[in-house]
């Protein structure tokens, strides 16, 4: 039985690899996996037949790299229209820096909650400054980038506010 436990994609490609170019090692992943009770198709790939066998296949296909999303909305909580970013997706509220929890990763509309997300206070992020968030309703904490160069930009009375604590 194999004793290779990848831990990154990349390992998974790299082995899935030596196993597309080793046949000793195919039949011992394949008796791997069936060990396990998996059915096997002839000739899946390597890189497929391991993440069988760690129970990654699912894992595989959840996104975990930002989308950019930019939807006007109504602020759940001040009731304004807010417009689209337009250079930036826009992901709260410019006037009160109020948002929502929808996300899981930035723009995958995966969190399930959808509760009001409170601005707490403002932290240095890479290249700006971000809003530190935690979820009125499921407790989790999120973050969001200052938007201070769209066409409605983030209200600098509302940031310097939340700057002063």
């Amino acid at each position: 039985m194999p004793s290779e436990s990848p831990k990154s994609r990349g390992d998974i490609k790299q082995l899935g690899a030596r196993i597309d170019a080793d046949p000793e090692l195919r039949r011992a992943w394949v008796l791997r996996a069936e060990q396990r009770g998996l059915a096997v198709e002839s000739g899946v790939p390597g890189k497929k037949l391991v993440r069988m066998v760690l129970d990654r296949a699912d894992q595989a296909q959840v996104r975990t790299n930002p989308i950019a999303r930019d939807e006007a909305f109504t602020c759940v909580q001040c009731g304004r229209d807010v417009p689209l970013g337009g250079k930036r997706p826009r992901d709260h509220c410019p006037w009160c820096l109020h948002s929502r929890h929808v996300d899981v990763v930035p723009g995958d509309r995966a969190a399930t909650c959808g509760g009001l997300l409170v601005p707490l206070r403002l932290e240095p992020g890479s290249g700006s400054l971000d809003i530190l968030y935690r979820c009125a309703s499921c407790g989790a904490a999120a973050r969001n980038r200052v938007l201070d160069d769209l066409a409605v930009p983030d209200d600098p009375a509302a940031v310097r506010a939340l700057s002063a604590g």
